[in-house]
């Protein structure tokens, strides 16, 4: 894939014994174990569920990660039961409702992915380096999956806007309820293109053409904030740090997102 580099299996492992003696720094050494409730977008489910792994391995704590969509999220965050911390879309503290169940104060920015189209493996590659060919591919393509149900399907819609096809897109498009539904209708050839979120299009069966060209690129940034009245303060603050350590953004950006 041309502009993206992913790590080689020896780089992979160099980088987790290099995670594994950062977990051993982090402010958590004998500290009480706890269960952890995170509610986190769906867009950093390959990441998360990676780095959540080895914290709970070097930490003691559990993780319980509850991925959705940013509607999903807020009805989560306001009515689905109590929680500890987010790693959410910003857009989900844009919710008054949802905001109010978190605890005041500056929120910390983890990570941020940007806009990108896939075709099914092997399938022709179109040309999408311009905003005009982007435009072009897009009207050529018979179906596009996204998820408009989320933060990153709504820059996507914007995008279609700015492009000038966003009526064109709506007779195109087959929404899908999750990032797994997505991939699995591209690569199953139910949906010509992916239009998504770059590192979820980066799965097998799929063959990603790239990012949104510069002058149309939209990102979603992914920020973590504790819950309000949380009793796993400290468990929380832990793995916040963790997530923004220099071992933890090699694996995000081994994954295809940019550390913040």
């Amino acid at each position: 894939m041309k502009g993206y580099s992913f790590m080689s299996p020896s780089a992979r492992s160099v980088a987790a014994c290099t995670l594994f003696s950062a977990l051993l720094c982090l402010p958590f050494a004998g500290a009480r174990a706890a269960e952890l409730q995170v509610l986190a977008g769906g867009g950093l489910t390959g990441p998360l569920t990676e780095l959540a792994a080895r914290f709970e391995s070097a930490s003691g704590h559990k993780l319980v990660i509850r991925f959705g969509t940013t509607p999903e999220l807020i009805k989560l965050a306001t009515a689905g039961g109590p929680f500890d911390l987010g790693v959410v879309p910003r857009e989900v503290f844009k919710d008054a409702a949802a905001q109010a169940r978190f605890a005041p104060g500056p929120t910390t920015d983890i990570a941020r992915v940007g806009l990108g189209v896939a075709v099914r493996a092997g399938a022709a590659r179109p040309d999408i380096g311009t905003p005009d060919a982007l435009r072009q591919a897009l009207l050529q393509a018979q179906s596009i999956a996204s998820i408009p149900e989320s933060a990153a399907g709504a820059q996507v819609l914007r995008v279609f806007e700015r492009l000038g096809i966003g009526e064109a897109m709506k007779a195109k498009m087959k929404a899908q309820p999750t990032t797994a539904a997505l991939v699995q209708a591209v690569a199953r050839g139910d949906a010509e293109m992916g239009v998504f979120l770059s590192n979820v299009l980066t799965a097998p069966g799929l063959d990603l053409l790239g990012p949104f060209p510069a002058e149309v690129q939209q990102e979603v940034y992914y920020t973590a904030a504790a819950a309000l009245g949380t009793e796993q303060s400290e468990a929380a603050r832990a793995f916040v740090a963790f997530l923004k350590s220099p071992a933890a953004a090699a694996v995000f950006k081994a994954r295809g997102v940019t550390p913040s």
